[in-house]
């Protein structure tokens, strides 16, 4: 039996750790030592509940595969206790497989760390998670206090659900330099496209939702979490600066569905939010085609929520935009081309016609924000050439 407590001061964070091999216990030990946390390790998960019923720790940092006990086992029994249910659990495991980590994921993991690990990259992971964690239960300690003012409450409960999953994003964007440009730019252009739409009447026979100020403004704060699901994706793929093979390809098409599946479990906690919803769509969805032929769902037409159609166009712009290792990016009026017109990349039969259309009359102004550059939001009815 392995049990350490460090004698750090009771202020620190708890991080309790829980792996059968020695070796690993003692270097997370000393390396969450040196970050100043109070660190429980231990070698079997039975003896981790045991201490985790006496009193919660911050975070559980777990191993899968231990005899006994595995890692899912005691995820499980964590979450079923209430005083443990809401503790975040990151797994840490050699095991790299995609149906290990949804699995993991859907015990109610909030990451997946492969080994070998980066200790940086623990580092940055604990630090998030302990931030999200203390942000969740200030968010809950602030609905007990804001009993009156119920407008009050409504927005501080959403500010704060916003900054707890805008968290989620940035830990996706600390493992890809891409990333953060490409959210933020993206974001610029689903809200461009959004305030283009409510210009454009929308096809007869269309049900579509009204695209009013709060549609407009929660498609463009949701539209970043539509990668954040990239957390469960392996470096080895994430990074890899040349083209992905078929396989790999299949396991980066599951950041829609781990991303989703987190999302769907903030949701559950909180019904009725048209902001966790909306995020909810973008981050499953934005990937499906028009025409029937995207993932992970394979929707068509306007089964695909309007959000994601939108994000679905702001996507593949930026794609064609930006440069990669192993293909250059496109000017400007080479992917509007690529977009209206399709080459072996992409085809308009991809995109929601309407929302093509909004994007052939904003066109200009994408460019100019992919650039840095301020624009106008002039009303698209009013600008010249505009066409469908």
């Amino acid at each position: 039996m392995f049990t350490l407590v460090t004698p750090e001061p009771s202020s620190a964070a708890t991080i309790m750790v829980v792996d059968d091999t020695p070796a690993n216990l003692e270097l997370l030990v000393e390396m969450l030592r040196g970050q100043g946390y109070r660190v429980q390790a231990f070698a079997r998960g039975a003896l981790a509940l045991q201490a985790a019923r006496r009193r919660a720790p911050d975070l559980v940092l777990l191993d899968l595969n231990m005899p006994e006990m595995s890692g899912y086992d005691v995820c499980r029994e964590l979450k079923a206790l209430p005083t443990t249910r809401d503790v975040p659990i990151v797994f840490i495991s050699a095991q790299t497989e995609t149906p290990d980590k949804v699995s993991a994921f859907a015990l109610g993991a909030v990451d997946f760390v492969s080994k070998p690990f980066q200790f940086a990259e623990v580092k940055a992971r604990v630090a998030t998670h302990l931030r999200l964690h203390g942000l969740t239960r200030e968010l809950e300690q602030h609905k007990m206090r804001l009993e009156v003012d119920v407008d009050e409450k409504a927005r501080a409960l959403a500010s704060a659900q916003q900054a707890t999953l805008l968290a989620l994003v940035q830990l996706a964007s600390s493992r890809d330099d891409d990333t953060g440009g490409h959210i933020d730019r993206t974001r610029g252009f689903c809200r461009r496209l959004a305030l283009a739409l409510r210009d454009l009447p929308p096809p007869p026979c269309r049900q579509e939702p009204e695209i009013d100020d709060a549609f407009v403004d929660h498609v463009f704060k949701a539209s970043a979490l539509h990668d954040v699901g990239k957390v469960g994706i392996p470096d080895a793929i994430l990074l890899k600066r040349s083209r992905l093979t078929e396989a790999e390809f299949e396991v980066m098409k599951s950041h829609v569905v781990i991303g989703a599946n987190t999302l769907s479990a903030v949701l559950a906690q909180y019904p009725g939010n048209r902001f966790l919803a909306i995020g909810l769509e973008i981050c499953r969805h934005h990937h499906e085609r028009w025409d029937g032929t995207g993932y992970p769902d394979r929707l068509a037409g306007d089964a695909i929520p309007l959000s994601a159609r939108i994000m679905a166009v702001a996507d593949v712009y930026d794609a064609l935009r930006a440069g990669r290792p192993y293909k250059p990016g496109l000017d400007h009026a080479e992917a509007v081309r690529v977009m209206l017109h399709g080459d072996d990349r992409t085809s308009p039969a991809h995109f929601d016609p309407w929302v093509l259309q909004a994007f052939r009359a904003v066109a200009d102004d994408l460019a100019a924000l992919y650039d840095g550059l301020p624009i106008s939001l002039t009303p698209v009815m009013l600008r010249e050439g505009t066409a469908a």
